[in-house]
């Protein structure tokens, strides 16, 4: 009896398959040139901090940034949100958020309030995960130094309606930063449409990268308003022992992660190559099949909106009955089916959409390699897993 082919739809967590040239650019890094960037005068040295300038630059053209060098490359989308964060807030400040937002955010702003006088307002959203900007607006006030929202939750993939709230933002001196984790290389994140001022994401989710790698663009409002949260190194002005205030130096100590780079880069010119608006499409169509799908399903309940111009790929359940995590167990160990159960790091929108008591939901979250067959057997399985007791 032949084992089940493994189905893998847990990309909102990483991505996976990478493309060949991700694979291929790690290995050529490691075998071919092994060296620092910014650090050394020799070939393999020059090579290396080209690949690194290469990367900025495929980035920001993803982003419609003019100017690489707002690109600063991080440790992972956490890092990243956390650079901003602590990098902006000072004490005594107000923040907004919302109860939409993921861990990478609300931790570090819990720290921040019960350590340095800071005052957060979680603005709260509707049962299908979807922010009202005027809830947002009211919630301004005249000593709020940031705006920190999720582009599309994690955990419904409902897309927030940021252009609208970045609008009004314009008008205000409050600093607004977005996570992209669930947006960049899914659809298009602009940073002049959405007028945001900071852009956080992984690289190792839709940016195709591997882990160990994230992004932060740093806006011209925000660029000498942001402070160096780790101080060292950087191959530039290496006389003075003051950090260098330019970007992208001014947040960027010790060694990048240059493999993982040099990955990333790979990733992001597949994004560029195969375009953006294919990528969605093919995410649109599967995330429709998926929905379609799973209401047939008894007792299951699907999160978040009905519209499919509001979601991301991302699809989160219930059933009736079963804890998440074991339909989780199930799914792998019956059918080779790769999901994530729980609260997904995201524990304030269970509140909200009434998945707290139950242990959260079962995640189905689809790539770029995805293919329409797998969602079949995603389907099927889950089918069976719903009418079949788990023993507990």
């Amino acid at each position: 009896m032949s084992k089940p082919v493994r189905v893998y739809l847990d990309n909102a967590a990483t991505s996976w398959p990478k493309p060949e040239s991700v694979y291929e650019a790690v290995d050529r890094y490691q075998r071919d040139l092994g060296a620092p960037t910014s650090r050394s005068a020799y070939r393999e040295a020059a090579e290396s901090e080209r690949e690194i300038q290469n990367a900025r630059h495929a980035i920001a053209r993803l982003l419609g940034v003019a100017d690489p060098h707002r690109i600063i490359f991080t440790l992972n989308g956490t890092d990243s949100l956390n650079v901003a964060i602590h990098g902006l807030v000072r004490p005594g400040d107000h923040v907004v958020t919302s109860v939409c937002d993921h861990n990478s955010v609300l931790r570090p702003l819990r720290w921040l309030e019960e350590n340095h006088d800071v005052r957060v307002t979680r603005v709260g959203c509707d049962r299908a995960g979807l922010l009202d900007p005027d809830d947002v607006c009211s919630a301004l006030r005249a000593d709020t130094r940031l705006v920190a929202l999720s582009h599309a939750s994690n955990v419904t993939g409902t897309i927030q309606p940021l252009d609208e709230i970045g609008g009004f933002l314009r008008d205000h001196p409050a600093l607004f930063l977005i996570d992209a984790a669930q947006t960049i290389g899914h659809r298009p994140v602009l940073v002049e449409q959405l007028h945001v001022d900071l852009v956080a994401a992984p690289g190792h989710k839709a940016l195709l990268g591997p882990l160990g790698t994230g992004v932060l663009y740093i806006g011209p409002k925000a660029e000498h308003e942001i402070r160096s949260v780790r101080q060292g190194g950087t191959g530039t002005q290496s006389e003075q022992d003051r950090q260098p205030d330019s970007l992208p130096d001014k947040l960027e100590s010790g060694n990048h992660n240059v493999l993982g780079i040099f990955g990333l880069a790979a990733g992001v010119q597949y994004v560029n190559e195969r375009g953006i608006t294919a990528i969605e499409e093919h995410g649109r169509r599967l995330t429709q099949q998926l929905l379609a799908g799973l209401q047939e399903v008894p007792l299951l309940r699907v999160l978040g909106p009905d519209s499919i111009d509001l979601r991301v790929p991302v699809v989160s359940f219930t059933i009736d009955g079963y804890d998440p995590q074991e339909v989780c167990v199930a799914l792998d160990s019956a059918h080779r089916v790769q999901t994530r159960g729980g609260f997904h790091c995201a524990p304030l929108i269970h509140e909200a959409i009434g998945t707290a008591a139950s242990g959260g939901t079962v995640r189905l979250s689809t790539g770029p390699f995805t293919t329409s067959e797998e969602i079949d057997a995603a389907i099927s399985a889950v089918t069976e897993i719903a009418s079949t007791p788990l023993i507990s």
